[in-house]
Parts: C-alpha cells; sequence; structure tokens
C-alpha cells in the first residue's frame, strides 16, 4: 500500500509525539494554498474548533506556494499548530521564485492579529510570509498588527511557541496581558525575524516563570527571499526607540541565547520584573540593557555571559551598554562592550558608546561587576554614577586601555 507524503509527515509527527496524539492535515478542513485569505481563514476557524473538543493537533502541510490567510483567527485551548520546519532563517527558497516553501503562511491582512492564542496551545515548524512589506523603503512600512498575541479575554496558561520565522513582521508576539487576565508559563524558543517596530517578543503580567529561549532578530532573515533590509529601513527601525526584548510585570524570567542587531534596544527589564538574563549578544543598539526596579525585596536580574556593541541611534552621550535605575540588585558577570562601525545601519562618528554602566535615580541601589570588558567608551570612566545613592561593586575587569579596574563607587 502506498503512503502518501503528507501521510509520511503525519507518521512523523505522531512518532515524535509517541504516536498518541489525534493529527490532520489543514487540507482536510480546506484550508488550501490555491483559496483566498478569506476562505481560508474560515476553514482553518473551523479546523482549530474541531481540534480544540480533541486535544488535536493541526498538520501545516508543506507545499510549494504558501498558505494565503487573513488575520483574526483564534487558536482556541488545547490546540497545537505543527509544521515541518525547524527556525528558517535566510527562508526556505522557491526553486524559481523569491518566496518562501514548506509550511508557510502567507499575511497580507492590516487590519487584524494574525493568530490569538489561549491555554494549553502550541505553535510550532513554521513560516510567516508577509510578501507586501517593503524591504528598501522606510516610508513604505506597513505596520501591521502583531502575528502573534496572547488572548485579552481570559487568564491564558502554557503556551509553547518553537521553531518560527517571521518574514516582513512588524510586531512578532503581542504578549502584553493585563492585571485582570494575566498570562503564565509562555515559552518562546528558536524564533526568528526582523520586527519593523522594533519589537520581537513584548511580555506583560506574565507570572509563573516564562521563558524566552535561542532567538534570533536580524535585518539580514529574508536575504535569499527578498533581499537583506537595507540601511534606510535598518536606520528607521532604529529611531523608533523601542526593544526587541520588553519583559514588564513578571515573575522569574528566564532568558536565555538572545541575540539582535540593528534596532535601538536589547532588552527592557522593566520596574516590577526579576530574573535571569545569559548567553547574549546585544548587537549595533543604542541600548543594549535598560534594567529598572521597583523595591528592595525582589526587583533583582542575575546577568552573564554576554557582549554588547552600543553604538548607532543616538549622539554619543546618549548611548550606554548598560543603563540601571531606580531600586533593586543587579549582578552583572562577564559581560563585555565593545564598540566599531558597520555598514549595514548607520552608527556614530565615533564609532564608541559613551560609557560602559549609566546609574540613575535618586533611590539606593546596587550593582556588582565582575570579570568584564570594558572597550570603546568615549568618556574617561566607564561608568556614569547619577544616582548618588547607588552603590556600585567592581572586581576583575579591564577599562578601554586594557588597565584592571577593580572599585567600589559609593
Amino acid at each position: 500500500m502506498k503512503t502518501s507524503l503528507s501521510g509520511i509527515f503525519l507518521i512523523l509527527i505522531l512518532c515524535s509525539y509517541g504516536g498518541a496524539v489525534t493529527t490532520k492535515s489543514i487540507q482536510d478542513f480546506g484550508v488550501k494554498p490555491g483559496n483566498s485569505a478569506s476562505i481560508n481563514k474560515i476553514n482553518l476557524q473551523k479546523a482549530i474548533d474541531w481540534a480544540s473538543e480533541r486535544g488535536a493537533a493541526l498538520f501545516v502541510e508543506p507545499s510549494d506556494e504558501p498558505y494565503p490567510v487573513d488575520g483574526g483567527l483564534i487558536l482556541k485551548k488545547n490546540v497545537s499548530l505543527i509544521g515541518v520546519h525547524g527556525p528558517t532563517p535566510r527562508g526556505t527558497v522557491h526553486s524559481s521564485k523569491k518566496q518562501p516553501v514548506g509550511s508557510v503562511f502567507k499575511i497580507t491582512d492590516k487590519d487584524s492579529v494574525f493568530i490569538t492564542v489561549e491555554t494549553g496551545t502550541q505553535i510550532k515548524g513554521i513560516q510567516f510570509w508577509y510578501p507586501e512589506q517593503t524591504i528598501k523603503n522606510p516610508a513604505q512600512i506597513i505596520p501591521y498588527p502583531a502575528t502573534i498575541q496572547v488572548s485579552k479575554t481570559g487568564r491564558t496558561q502554557g503556551v509553547f511557541l518553537s521553531c518560527l520565522t517571521f518574514y516582513g513582521e512588524y510586531l512578532a508576539f503581542d504578549f502584553y496581558a493585563d492585571r485582570r487576565n494575566p498570562c503564565e508559563l509562555m515559552t518562546f524558543e528558536h524564533c526568528y525575524g526582523y520586527p519593523l517596530s522594533g519589537e520581537f517578543i513584548r511580555i506583560d503580567y506574565c507570572y509563573d516563570v516564562p521563558r524566552i529561549l535561542h532567538c534570533h532578530v536580524n535585518p539580514a532573515i529574508q536575504r535569499f527571499i527578498g533581499g537583506q533590509y537595507s540601511r534606510a529601513v535598518v536606520d528607521t527601525v532604529i529611531a523608533k526607540k523601542t526593544f526587541t526584548y520588553t519583559i514588564k510585570h513578571t515573575d522569574n524570567a528566564q532568558l536565555m541565547d538572545l541575540f539582535t542587531f540593528g534596532v535601538y534596544g536589547g532588552i527592557l527589564l522593566d520596574g516590577d520584573t526579576y530574573g535571569q538574563l545569559t548567553n547574549f549578544n546585544f548587537d549595533c543598539v543604542a541600548v543594549g540593557i535598560h534594567k529598572k526596579g521597583n523595591n528592595t525585596k525582589n526587583r533583582n536580574w542575575q546577568i552573564a555571559q554576554g557582549s554588547i556593541i552600543a553604538n548607532c541611534g543616538e549622539p554619543v552621550r546618549n548611548i550606554h551598554p548598560i543603563i540601571v535605575e531606580g531600586e533593586g540588585h543587579t549582578a552583572i558577570t562577564n559581560v563585555e562592550a565593545f564598540s566599531g562601525g558597520n555598514g549595514a545601519l548607520t552608527t556614530v562618528p565615533e564609532n564608541q558608546s559613551w560609557d560602559y554602566l549609566t546609574v540613575r535615580g535618586d533611590k539606593k541601589l546596587t550593582v556588582s561587576i565582575f570579570g568584564s570588558r570594558m572597550r570603546n567608551y568615549f568618556s574617561d570612566s566607564p561608568v556614569s554614577r547619577e544616582n548618588n545613592n547607588a552603590i556600585i561593586y567592581m572586581s576583575g575587569c579591564f577599562d578601554k586601555d586594557e588597565n584592571l579596574y577593580n572599585k567600589t563607587i559609593n
């Protein structure tokens, strides 16, 4: 008996999940590459409704033509939407067209969030392609709604987002919940893109250990599909003064192996957050890490094993690899900063940051820094202490002249 290509993929998925998952192709519900976006949206929602009752997985069957789908989808409780891909930076390129192939959703809807996720859902192995988005002309940037959004109407818990790639998105993940409907246990891993708002993942009111793991933001993401984003577009993204990763009102965030390039800010750790950030590279930014704190008990961050290249978007006086303000403690270990030019965007003429660390505010806060190299900063000192109540302890560090820098500043 012959087995179809889609059948083979279904068997592989069943095997990867232990053979106990109910899985059906979205094509079984009339979601076809040749349909209109509106018809595919209706049919895909019907498939999701079917899967929600069964805790089933829907298979985004690979095709040489993407699936056009309108926004406004609700990924209801218990549903998995699964494609064939790992992350696909540079794109899975069609043999004769500048477009991706495989498990690809083609999005042109300018009015609606593409898909909203509810509790116990999963999206994995899928590409999201916005073919009408500009690559060269910043005046033609389309401010699309978010691709994936957390539910705004109920408490959402347990969402797994993995191996997703975005081409032409404006905001990839909008997980700004609110106090009445917070979210918990969100996981983002192995996700790639370059959002033209500058915002890739933003989280608010997420309690109980959200995780952002192994994510990569770069304007070369669709180099083999439509081409790398132009220098003018990258400069426009930087000028928006947003952060690639934003964490607000969040407990014990776990952030590991994060990369961004050509944005204003690497990560904002807002005042009501705490957690760990490790193994990161924030390249060609104005601000690498901006850490705030609204109390002294648990507004503490442990930051380790990373590099920051701060060199763009502002006059050199306003370029800082790390900013700390408010209250709480910040522990920094093996985080180096250096700077220089880069042809993919406009850097400051000095090709330097102002300093390594700026500490602001008027309340007592503490910072400890160990084993960090500090280079290519403009000011005389690597630390700008603008808060007279801050205590800063540095050990085993090296300044821009490669001199050992051990100092307590209080």
